[in-house]
């Protein structure tokens, strides 16, 4: 680590859009777990030793060559704009290149108070920075864009939240944290001057191909709004419901970040809540389409004063087609499907109804469907169902629709590399937690390795795919997680 080379372009290149901040130490930090995978992307050929980890993660030294700062962003929070927010317990590091030459924004969360902590103390806690390490690993491995975490430490230091804590960091790693945020807040307090230098930061370092477009900040607005509707398509597709899709938690890049009471669906409720804080769900699952569009609404209103109304207007007509698009290539696969037919939709939604009637598992009932032979009339499925009737009569129209494809086993194939056997379980991560309360980190360390493997079978661990016990049904999970 000591030998990464940092270039620090945004603290170089944007010097009004952020404040420098030292990170503040936790006291006797510990590691909890590391992604070797993320090692690589940052040319890491092995596992530096925890007292390294400890050292530059913990807030304790700082790296030879970054430059800590914290940004500053606003955003709508629960639909009602907030003036000012930004990095109120993390700090962006820097950025470094790797061999492939990709640049990589390196931001330690939990790092302590900065100018935009507000009434917070800038930390996060242990609980909700390994659900952090675990879902953005997890999220990778399902091929939705996310941020990765390099590693994740536990410390004595306390913390006061429902209850006392112990503070955590996590050290994340992505192509980039430009939010949405960043642009409403330039916009709002009229530093449009500023607005234009962000919007040609972003053009310069991560939509270089819209730069020769008639109005490169248009293109630039018109790939946000495909990437914005892509990511949400494949959240859908598995059952992810972020939680607190706040327009400052929305990637400009298109990525999965600040998880927070995220959760991945059990029981199929097309209303699910992960968060407990959400009274009047607006945030819930099958909400998440129409947020993304109002979210790349308030974005395209903060560009006003670089692409005109009738534009952006257009751009975001791309956002329903492509969000469309991506979900049914995304449905197809998982029901071992060619491509969609007319017909399909119904049969397809048919499947969800019986689901979400007999209040079935989601990721298990579509694993289960991917094992089944389509040759056979009778499908042991049926068993799984209240609605027996039902499903016969679905499962024999949907025979026939597989069997109108060329290679049956074909689409055997693509279900299984489509559907999950092994997602982030909300008892999975709590039992994970619980144990690392302990000084045991065994079982967050097991659960990484188990959720970067998703759609393997992995036999000795057959057991975290079967269904969530009973207890299991009075987790919540909070904005403080």
């Amino acid at each position: 680590m000591q030998d990464w080379q940092f270039n620090n372009h945004w603290h170089d290149e944007l010097p009004e859009t952020y404040s420098e901040v030292m990170a503040m130490p936790i006291m006797r930090p510990k590691l909890v777990a590391y992604a070797e995978q993320v090692g690589s992307l940052l040319d890491l050929k092995q596992q530096p030793a925890e007292s390294e980890l400890c050292r530059y993660f913990s807030g304790a030294s700082v790296l030879q060559g970054s430059a800590p700062l914290a940004q500053v962003y606003s955003g709508h929070q629960f639909g009602h704009y907030v003036p000012q927010l930004g990095d109120g317990r993390g700090l962006l590091l820097g950025q470094i290149t790797n061999a492939q030459q990709q640049s990589w924004d390196l931001h330690l969360k939990g790092a302590g108070l900065t100018p935009y902590s507000r009434s917070g103390d800038g930390r996060a806690v242990l609980r909700s920075s390994i659900r952090e390490f675990l879902a953005s690993e997890a999220m990778h491995a399902l091929g939705i864009p996310t941020s990765r975490a390099l590693c994740v430490l536990d410390s004595e230091t306390p913390v006061q939240r429902e209850e006392m804590e112990t503070a955590a960091t996590v050290l994340r790693v992505s192509e980039s944290h430009l939010r949405f945020g960043h642009f409403e807040y330039f916009f709002h307090t009229n530093r449009h001057g500023i607005l234009k230098e962000l919007a040609d930061y972003a053009l310069r370092h991560h939509f270089q191909s819209c730069l020769t477009a008639a109005n490169p900040y248009l293109a630039m607005f018109e790939q946000v709004v495909i990437r914005t509707a892509t990511l949400i398509a494949k959240w859908q597709s598995v059952g992810f419901t972020h939680g607190v899709m706040n327009t400052d938690n929305m990637s400009l890049l298109g990525l999965t970040f600040d998880y927070g009471p995220y959760g991945f669906m059990d029981k199929y409720e097309a209303n699910h809540i992960p968060n407990h804080s959400d009274h009047s769900g607006r945030y819930s699952y099958v909400q998440q389409p129409g947020i993304g569009h109002w979210n790349l609404q308030c974005l395209a209103h903060a560009l006003s004063p670089l692409v005109g109304k009738e534009d952006t207007d257009k751009a975001l007509g791309l956002y329903e087609l492509n969000l469309m698009r991506e979900y049914s290539r995304l449905m197809a696969a998982k029901f071992g499907l060619d491509g969609i037919r007319d017909g399909d939709g119904p049969m397809m939604t048919e499947f969800f109804e019986l689901i979400q009637r007999g209040r079935h598992d989601h990721t298990l009932s579509f694993r289960l469907l991917s094992e089944q032979d389509v040759r056979e009339s009778r499908c042991a499925l049926e068993n799984e169902f209240i609605d027996l009737e039902g499903f016969r009569q679905w499962w024999g129209r949907y025979r026939k629709r597989r069997g109108e494809q060329d290679d049956a086993t074909h689409g055997q194939s693509l279900m299984l590399a489509s559907n999950p056997k092994y997602i982030l379980r909300n008892h999975l991560a709590h039992t994970a937690i619980e144990k690392a309360k302990t000084g045991d980190y065994t079982e967050v360390q097991q659960l990484h390795s188990l959720l970067t493997k998703p759609f393997a079978e992995q036999p000795d661990m057959g057991h975290y795919a079967q269904l969530p016990p009973k207890w299991s049904d009075d987790l919540e999970v909070s904005c403080s997680s």
